[in-house]
């Protein structure tokens, strides 16, 4: 048994967890998440790998497998032989037969990988459905927890089966990424002493998702790091985008399209638009594909400030995605110090500026907090100005508060503080005096700088209303 780790952050997911065990009743708990996210992670180190059942699917085995261990954990954990059973129908009667000869205040079942062993033809959701339903609600000491990686599986046949499971899930742990307060978490449990820009650089590359963080070595520099994940030819990450699309959703290809679309299209695209992009139908799998992309946290949906809902806008927000598709999916360099020679290459100084930017809508709830608007509703939005059928200027972050107030920010990434100039800021009244003029708001408008290092305290700071920095973006 593997030492157990501390467990960074999830502390809604493990007060949620504490409320189950202490339950006296049956509890049916889903953990669901993207590939990588750490759900098997949280769920093991919470309960210290103690388990009086544990099963993991395999991806792309078919039923006989996996009716072969499920028979080999089941003899592992009871301590017996038992036939191997020749339908799920049957291997969840043995495991009920098992589970209720334990004499325990908690039985904690754990099967892992769910989707993986819903395999065509096995008939194993009706049969979770009917062990379930026959016994394991009537077990007030049976804590079933099920985890997946297949999160579209989780919920649209889990959570929103129409059937015999319908509702019968006691409780809902969805992990999204980690922000980056449990990111610097994380990299100092590691060991790895980086400075907040350097965390945040890490975090352009890989996002939030804590085991490609767990990668990184704290003897390599981050550009070392990365250069040993993706450009090495035995990289860890060289290939996992193939495998994360295909882990994710069952016909993959049609996700991919919109996601390697929307990489291109850094404001985002409405739906007709990407229907004419792609040449694809307008009907239920493209609705069902943009669905899922939103749930897995690889897109955005957000609409343009004054915009009816049905112009809603879809970007791709994912940044190990947008990393991939910019440097890795299409490099035939074979420069393992590929990464090192991209210092202040053009390239790398537009990637920059945009990641950032993605960054800071992943921490939108600090940028409020910064602002001192944590409990003022809000509506977030972005707008591109078009005059006479020509763009005149474009607000990626609006923040459009019930107070009679509009932050317009302005994302700006910079290695050192950032130098308002004269030039620069009257670009910055000019456009917001378009956005007034174009959308005729009469709310007051709040110029808005989100910096990783702060301001330049020069005479042009002083016509900025709010400064944010990396310091507001870390909190919790």
């Amino acid at each position: 048994m593997k030492d157990i780790q501390e467990i960074i952050g999830r502390e809604n997911e493990q007060a949620v967890l504490k409320e189950c065990i202490a339950s006296n009743r049956p509890e049916f708990i889903a953990v669901y998440g993207r590939r990588r996210i750490g759900k098997t992670f949280l769920i093991k180190q919470f309960f210290k790998n103690k388990f009086d059942f544990y099963l993991t699917g395999v991806y792309d085995s078919n039923l006989s497998e996996s009716l072969e261990l499920f028979n080999t954990q089941l003899e592992k954990f009871s301590g017996k032989k038992w036939p191997k059973a020749n339908s799920w129908l049957k291997a969840f009667g043995q495991l009920e037969n098992y589970l209720a000869s334990l004499k325990k205040k908690k039985v904690v079942v754990f099967i892992d990988e769910l989707p993986w062993l819903d395999t065509p033809r096995s008939r194993f959701i009706r049969a979770l459905e009917f062990f379930w339903n026959s016994w394991g609600d009537s077990q007030t000491n049976l804590k079933f927890i099920v985890c997946g990686s297949a999160t579209t599986w989780m919920t649209d046949k889990l959570l929103g089966d129409k059937g015999g499971l319908h509702n019968r899930v006691t409780r809902k742990i969805y992990l999204a990424p980690f922000n980056l307060h449990d990111t610097e978490k994380l990299l100092k449990a590691n060991g790895i002493k980086w400075n907040k820009h350097q965390i945040i650089d890490c975090y352009m590359v890989v996002g939030g998702t804590p085991f490609y963080l767990s990668k990184m070595d704290r003897a390599l520099s981050l550009a070392q790091n990365v250069d040993r994940l993706f450009f090495h030819h035995e990289g860890e990450l060289r290939d996992e985008y193939e495998f994360l699309f295909r882990s994710l959703f069952k016909n993959s290809t049609i996700y991919r399209r919109i996601v390697e679309l929307l990489a291109k299209k850094a404001i985002g695209m409405t739906r007709d638009n990407i229907i004419s992009s792609l040449k694809v139908a307008d009907g239920g799998k493209l609705t069902e594909a943009i669905k899922d992309l939103i749930k897995c946290d690889f897109i955005r949906e957000y609409k343009a400030f004054g915009k009816k809902e049905r112009n809603r806008l879809y970007q791709l927000t994912d940044l190990f995605t947008l990393f991939y598709l910019k440097f890795v999916k299409d490099n035939r360099s074979e420069d393992e110090g590929f990464w090192l020679s991209q210092v202040n290459a053009p390239s790398l100084n537009s990637w920059s500026g945009y990641a950032f930017e993605q960054v800071c809508l992943h921490h939108i709830q600090q940028i409020k907090k910064a602002l001192g608007i944590s409990g003022v509703a809000t509506e977030i939005s972005s707008w591109t100005g078009i005059t006479d059928g020509k763009k005149t200027g474009q607000i990626d972050l609006i923040i459009d508060r019930k107070d009679e107030t509009i932050n317009l920010c302005e994302m700006k990434y910079s290695r050192t503080e950032y130098d308002i100039t004269p030039p620069y800021l009257r670009k910055l009244y000019n456009r917001m005096e378009n956005f007034r003029e174009s959308t005729k708001t009469k709310k007051a408008l709040h110029l808005t700088m989100v910096t990783v290092n702060g301001i330049v305290h020069n005479a042009q700071w002083n016509d900025i209303q709010n400064e944010v920095n990396a310091d507001h973006l870390f909190q919790k």
